[in-house]
């Protein structure tokens, strides 16, 4: 065998050997690039979305306001038990995190799973200040009733809790906007309705020959008691 020959048939056994070291860090390189890295945005959902724990908190059970099971087109509360904080812009994060979360199926979903709450402040006139992603007004299916039945959620979640906020103000990525999706103005301030105007679906049967209180709708989002029927007078004798 020729000096020549050997010379090459070493040459070419040592790349096989290199080869075969470096293939697979090369094949694992590939894979990892190859792979979509998770992007800033999905990033900070996930930080902003762990459950906020704070000294001050309780367990108790939250009425939680999403799509009825039997009425999709109207809301109805929901028990949950959830730790709630005493101070009133942290249990206001914990109750919109868990309205966003913790829907018993995605059918009554009323915010978009991709939605996050990128801050909540309250102002000193009482007005709390909910700042939302891009997600909760492009995933919001556009028309005027799921977009009311959206914020009213919010609005109605937040008042069935004692948050001690009075009005609500919803950003889009620390920006107004004029609309949730096309239609429900969000321009402005929406009254959030306190304890007692929040109604409570009767989940005990009336006793027998009695009927529960009556309830009459007043705005989108509201409600207030019926008023009671006046007793009509009685005949005076002649």
């Amino acid at each position: 065998m020729s000096r020549g020959l050997k010379t090459t048939i070493v040459i070419l056994a040592s790349l096989v050997v290199l080869g075969l070291i470096v293939l697979p860090g090369l094949r694992q390189t590939i894979q990892r690039i190859s792979k979509s890295p998770k992007t800033e945005q999905q990033a900070r959902r996930e930080v902003m979305q762990v459950p906020i724990s704070t000294p001050t908190d309780v367990k108790v059970q939250a009425q939680m306001y999403w799509l009825s099971p039997s009425t999709p087109t109207s809301l109805a509360a929901t028990p949950v038990e959830i730790p709630l904080s005493a101070d009133p812009a942290e249990r206001s994060k914990q109750l919109l995190i868990a309205l966003i979360g913790m829907a018993p199926t995605p059918e009554r979903r009323t915010l978009s799973a991709d939605a996050t709450l990128l801050a909540f402040y309250i102002q000193p006139d009482g007005t709390g200040i909910a700042d939302f992603s891009d997600e909760l007004q492009t995933s919001t299916p556009s028309g005027i009733l799921s977009e009311q039945l959206a914020v009213d959620s919010i609005v109605q979640t937040l008042g069935a809790n004692k948050a001690g906020i009075q009005k609500l103000k919803i950003l889009i990525h620390g920006q107004d906007a004029e609309t949730l999706a096309g239609h429900v103005d969000i321009s402005g301030l929406i009254a959030v309705p306190s304890p007692l105007l929040v109604v409570v679906p009767v989940t005990q049967a009336a006793p027998s020959g009695s009927a529960p209180p009556a309830r009459a709708t007043s705005g989108a989002g509201k409600t207030k008691p019926a008023g009671s029927t006046p007793a009509s007078p009685t005949p005076t004798r002649p």
